[in-house]
């Protein structure tokens, strides 16, 4: 049979930061609700009545008291995870970078001007780097290269002489 948690006595400070955050309209839901977990348990509920309140397993509920316990208002607020680990090396980010800056003709490609999926299909085929649109826009992004529609290349304009056929 699981431990019984039982809830620690609350602080003055926490007592009150409690009572504001159960009544916030403004603060994250998930953290409102975290907040309601803790209060109803400082106030007599039991932990099956509380997980049946708020539509929550028992062992949800007792997981958040424990927590409560040990981290305080802390606990309350969602905590940072590892996340997926980093899928591209440093040098395959720079093959990236570096054809992007690239003039396509210079690259052997018959354009005049990248376009995002013509940049990954380039990435893919010729540098031999899987990668989505999406993640090459997130890598391009990150490194301070910004995709416009209107504007579909990196680098100067194709046309050298473009400020002087483009008129005043």
């Amino acid at each position: 049979m699981r431990k019984k948690v039982e809830l620690r006595a609350l602080t003055e400070k926490e007592r009150e930061t409690l009572e504001k955050l159960i009544k916030s309209q403004t603060a994250p839901a998930i953290e409102v609700e975290r907040a309601k977990t803790i209060w109803l348990a400082h106030a007599g509920e039991k932990v099956p009545a509380i997980s049946q309140k708020q539509d929550r397993t028992q062992t949800t509920i007792y997981r958040r008291l424990k927590r409560f316990n040990e981290l305080g208002l802390q606990s309350l607020a969602d905590q940072a995870r590892s996340g997926r680990p980093v899928t591209y090396t440093e040098e395959e980010r720079g093959q990236m970078i570096a054809a992007a800056r690239t003039h396509p003709q210079k690259a052997e490609r018959p354009y005049s001007h990248w376009t995002l999926s013509r940049l990954v299909e380039y990435v893919n085929r010729a540098l031999g780097i899987p990668i989505s649109r999406a993640q090459l826009a997130r890598v391009l992004e990150e490194e301070g290269l910004r995709w416009y529609q209107e504007q579909t290349y990196f680098t100067e304009r194709p046309d050298p002489q473009f400020v002087e056929k483009r008129g005043p």
